[in-house]
């Protein structure tokens, strides 16, 4: 059976018209001669959506019921049974109610595709799990509903339903959107101009890598290797130079003329690990890169001009920009280098040869051998040694019968100088072992004198074997002990990356590392202060720097200027690393660069966080102050406005009132004040606390008394709820007022919360010297990731609007707990629901006028519900 298609209408949040555009290319399928149905489309209220539905065959709904309520869902196998062409499914990342089938509705959409049927349906950008924590970030509310990513990218056709957010706010302000007493609220939060930019963005981004994936899917099927220039992309060579800054910003200048283009940078390592590359420069310039909104990639390749127009082609670049060769005019005689190689190589890729300071230069120092002198000294002192040895060996015979055994025994002792004292040793072990065998096999014996032609080029090719010999094993040696310390040197940046990465201060870790590595006295890094002049005064003045971080080892001093530093090393215009104790090896310098250069980032690491430390509270009051202005406009405006009519009514004189009007009118005006009294209350109350000014005054109080005193105020509502406080229970340490408050909101949430047939129940125990009081309900409950948020104020969990109050009972009621020295915190209830367990602290026996009985234990067990 062939697989139906998915088209999915994605945008970027609610009322942005998708579920429209899905109706409208249902009318025109349907109008094309296709069997069109509506499996599941939720209208929200919206007059011209709801007229879209009417004149499409509907696949009647199935109801499923759950914890004593009705709810609608998708009746799949209706729709399986109808097996109509194409069917209409709104919101795929709907949960479905449990009993429905499946968990998600994108899960039922699934068994659609498979049988056959082609399945229209809408998403909005915030339900795709991998941008969850994203949104959540950017509009403050956690999305529970998600769809996995992969599976949405699986959809044969997405398309994007677009609105500025001007357009959005007007939509949502006229009433297109939600019902009017949520515009002014929704307005302020989740729909503001920022909240939506951001989004709409996010749905842009996504969109544009699912198109540059099927782009890049295309390619590879039909074997397509030609750049396209669907978007600028603009890769930069780096080869760990000097010139390696010049290039990026040259290269960020190009990426800026094109709007939307990519910038990327790329170094080719060697295979076999060794790299001339210096990692300081390397890790700077990466810095650099993703400074100026690009990124960095390493490749591995021995052919670095093929192995660049390789990655070039693979992410589609359009140009790429190299640096004019560092090699003199010798050497570009013999090779065209990497710049012509790479051109010829190109395509349809524009390569830019870049000049820089360093044209003309050689491209490495001359080298430096890596065995000491001492070693080389032995190594001589060696072959003369075993020279000698060979000679009183063979016992100076001009035997030829020895003279098999005296060329193995050279060429062995020129391999062993070799690996002991390297090139030039070996070289000298060869000379001198060559005219050994000149002084013994050829005539005449015993000179240096060469009679016979042969016999000249016999040792002639003798020293060329044996200088090749040498040269070969110098150079395995080489690269053995520079594979060592390469490898060495890895494991050490990486451990000194992995320190910028974990631990809360990274670059107090990095300098103690760098001080135990390396066995200096001090390390210190040093930041130049603003104003301070250059110059040698400069470098010697401490009161033109400042210490960032150091580690110093007993009794030593930190640097304070980069002159009283055996070493110092530049990261940036601002920052340099001075240390004392040796001078480092220049393999080490390279190391300690690096050290440096990721101080940096460890250095930027903190003050990024120190500075989000100091946004954060400024965030918290504006999302406070924001949700404060949303609740003032509406839920005071809704008491102020009945008090206000009603007021207005009884002092017109145009309309003449009964005298029960009358009294309906002051009845609720004077309601209407009351609330908003409370509300006012509230909000002080709220302020008081989140000020640490609230007073409060604890006395010794008959729980009892005060569970049945909240009560009271629900009337005949309280009759229902189920009520275990033992009489024996100790009284609390609380203050009257806020005790009455705390239990009167919690009560009242599980009133308002419980089913019909399931009344809610209070209950108390006690152990040690607390005392506990749960206010159990049977209703919907709240899942665990969300019960932190149950105390945030100015919110309603799940965006509903189940009365009126700005959102701060249980906010408050948390907060009058803990001041008067107690807990309140929710708990799942057995069989489901909320349980709220109120933790209060036991008066004294003599205050309380009782003890707890013996047994705290069993007597709680004894008492609860």
């Amino acid at each position: 059976m062939t697989r139906g298609e998915l088209r999915v209408y994605l945008g970027a949040a609610p009322g942005v018209g998708k579920t429209y555009r899905m109706l409208d290319e249902a009318h025109r399928r349907r109008d094309r001669g296709a069997d069109v149905v509506i499996g599941f489309v939720e209208c929200h209220g919206r007059v011209l959506t709801e007229a879209m539905v009417d004149d499409l065959e509907t696949v009647p709904r199935r109801r499923v019921a759950y914890r004593g309520s009705s709810f609608e869902e998708m009746d799949l196998e209706a729709v399986l049974r109808r097996r109509p062409q194409v069917v209409l499914v709104d919101e795929l990342a709907h949960t479905n109610v449990p009993g429905s089938g499946s968990a998600k509705r994108w899960e039922d959409i699934e068994v659609l595709l498979e049988a056959g049927i082609t399945v229209l349906s809408t998403l909005n950008i915030q339900h795709l799990e991998s941008l969850n924590d994203v949104v959540e970030q950017i509009t403050g509310v956690r999305q529970r509903e998600t769809v996995p990513d992969a599976w949405v990218r699986g959809a044969d056709q997405i398309e994007l339903v677009d609105m500025t957010p001007e357009a959005l706010r007007r939509r949502l302000a006229h009433g297109n959107v939600y019902a009017p007493e949520k515009i002014d609220a929704s307005l302020s939060n989740y729909f503001r101009a920022g909240n939506l930019s951001a989004l709409r963005e996010l749905a842009l981004l996504w969109l544009a890598g699912r198109v540059d994936a099927e782009l890049e899917q295309y390619r590879s099927e039909h074997g397509v290797t030609d750049t396209w220039e669907a978007r600028e992309r603009v890769v930069v060579a780096l080869t760990g130079g000097p010139e390696g800054e010049t290039l990026v910003r040259r290269a960020a200048r190009i990426a800026q003329r094109g709007k939307g283009a990519d910038l990327l940078a790329v170094h080719v390592a060697r295979s076999d690990g060794l790299t001339g590359a210096d990692p300081a420069l390397l890790a700077r310039q990466r810095l650099l890169v993703e400074s100026l909104g690009g990124t960095y990639h390493q490749v591995l390749g021995e052919d670095v001009p093929r192995a660049l127009i390789a990655f070039a082609r693979g992410v589609n670049a359009t140009q790429l920009v190299l640096g004019a060769s560092r090699r003199g005019r010798i050497a570009r005689m013999f090779s065209p280098g990497i710049g012509a190689t790479t051109t010829a190589l190109s395509g349809a890729i524009d390569v830019h040869l870049v000049t820089h300071e360093q044209v003309g230069l050689r491209t490495r120092a001359r080298a430096v051998s890596p065995v000491s002198r001492r070693r080389r000294l032995a190594a001589c002192a060696l072959a003369f040694m075993a020279l000698l040895s060979v000679g009183f060996g063979l016992g100076f015979s001009t035997d030829e019968a020895n003279l098999a055994s005296g060329v193995v025994l050279v060429f062995a002792t020129v391999t062993v100088v070799a690996l002991v004292g390297g090139l030039w040793p070996a070289l000298l072990a060869s000379v001198c072992g060559s005219a050994l065998l000149n002084l013994l096999y050829t005539e005449p014996y015993f000179t240096l004198t060469v009679a016979h032609p042969q016999s000249l080029l016999a040792l002639a090719g003798f020293v060329v074997v044996a200088v090749s010999v040498s040269l070969v094993v110098d150079q395995a040696a080489r690269r053995t002990r520079e594979a060592a310390q390469a490898g060495a040197e890895a494991q050490l940046l990486a451990t000194v990356a992995g320190n910028v990465l974990r631990g809360s201060r990274p670059l107090e870790a990095l300098m103690e590392r760098l001080l135990e590595t390396f066995s200096f006295t001090s390390v210190s890094l040093l930041e130049r202060r603003p104003g301070a002049v250059g110059g040698p005064e400069h470098r010697r003045d401490p009161r033109d720097w400042s210490v960032v971080a150091s580690a110093v080892r007993e009794g030593e001093e930190s640097c304070r200027a980069p002159a009283q530093g055996d070493i110092d090393v530049p990261v940036d215009d601002r920052l340099t690393l001075v240390v004392r104790g040796r001078e480092p090896e220049a393999g080490d310098r390279r190391v300690i660069e690096a050290f440096a250069a990721q101080a940096a980032v460890a250095l930027r690491q903190e003050r990024l966080a120190r500075e989000a430390a100091t946004v954060k509270p400024l965030a918290e009051a504006d999302r406070m102050r924001t949700a404060l202005l949303s609740a003032v406009s509406h839920d005071l405006r809704a008491p102020l406005a009945s008090a206000k009519a009603s007021v207005t009514s009884l002092r017109s004189r145009e309309v003449s009132f009964s005298e029960e009007d009358r009294e309906g009118l002051l009845a609720m005006a004077d309601e209407s004040l009351d609330q908003l009294t409370r509300l006012v209350t509230d909000l002080l109350d709220m302020s008081r606390l989140q000020a640490g000014v609230l007073g409060v005054g604890l006395e010794s109080l008959p729980l009892r008394e005060s569970v049945f005193a909240a009560l009271e105020q629900f009337g005949g509502e309280a009759a229902a709820v189920r009520v275990d406080v033992p009489e024996e229970l100790p009284d609390v340490r609380a203050d009257p007022g806020l005790l009455d408050r705390v239990l009167a909101n919690v009560v009242g949430n599980a009133l308002r919360f419980s089913p019909a047939g399931a009344p809610p129940a209070v209950s108390a125990s006690w152990v040690g010297d607390t005392v506990e009081v749960l206010v159990i309900d049977h209703g919907p409950g709240i899942p665990e990731e969300d019960r932190e948020r149950m105390f945030v104020p100015f919110q309603r969990l799940g965006d509903t609007d189940t009365g009126t109050g700005l959102g701060l009972g249980l906010a408050l009621s948390q907060g009058f707990a803990e001041a008067m020295g107690g807990s309140l915190a929710p708990d799942s209830t057995p069989g489901g629901g909320l349980t709220m367990r109120l933790v209060l602290r036991a008066a004294a026996p003599d205050a309380a006028g009782a003890a707890p009985p013996p047994g705290g234990a069993e007597g709680r067990a004894d008492s609860r519900t």
